[in-house]
């Protein structure tokens, strides 16, 4: 019990690295918080700084995840400690205590915990998200899709319960942190992948 409590504090504060923020203060001298959406995940690092940077993130994004649950896994945990570390990670990335509790979105955190613990269904999760973003390029659109596919995913290849009830909970998780974007989305009004932001006024152009 003991260790399993400790394996889902180490979870949450890997969760909370703010990779963005090192990466954008480091290669752009940007504090994400005060550009763009003030998110600090790789599509803000991307429009504010460029892509070796937005791809840092997303590999560090993904790999904490990633390494949280692979722990978990290596210590032969069971499903459902392991489905609560892999909330702990995806909550600390939302969350971090590292950056006063203002975290990014998820996504990448999800897929990295998703790769880990379920890896045919985070590799299934990839081809979606790649498939809409080259079909409307809204990393929004991918990330919500994906996330909607997920649990269903995750019921036809796994059919773990707990692997059922994260799938679940982190499809809520998604669809909460991205509520602006799906407001913009339906106004026409969301940023597109590709999009940059001036320094001078903070607002997208192409």
């Amino acid at each position: 019990m003991i260790r399993d409590i400790i394996l889902v504090v180490v979870a949450y504060l890997l969760g909370s690295i703010p990779f963005g923020m090192v990466v954008a203060r480091a290669q752009g001298g940007v504090d994400l918080r005060q550009v763009g959406s003030g998110n600090i995940g790789a599509t803000n690092v991307l429009r504010a700084v460029g892509k070796g940077a937005a791809a840092l993130t997303l590999l560090g994004d993904i790999g904490k995840g990633a390494v949280a649950v692979a722990l978990g896994r290596g210590l032969g945990v069971t499903p459902p400690v392991l489905a609560a570390v892999a909330l702990a990670a995806v909550a600390g990335h939302l969350y971090p205590v590292f950056a006063r509790f203002r975290g990014g979105k998820g996504v990448a955190t999800t897929l990295g915990v998703i790769l880990a613990a379920m890896p045919t269904v985070g590799a299934l999760l990839i081809l979606i998200w790649l498939a809409v973003a080259a079909c409307w390029r809204y990393s929004s659109l991918a990330a919500l899709t994906a996330s909607v596919a997920l649990p269903i995913l995750a019921w036809v290849l796994d059919g773990r319960p707990a692997m059922l009830a994260l799938s679940g909970v982190l499809l809520g998780l998604v669809v909460f942190r991205h509520r602006e974007n799906i407001g913009r989305l339906l106004q026409g009004t969301e940023g597109k992948i590709g999009q940059r932001l001036t320094p001078s006024n903070g607002r997208m152009v192409k």
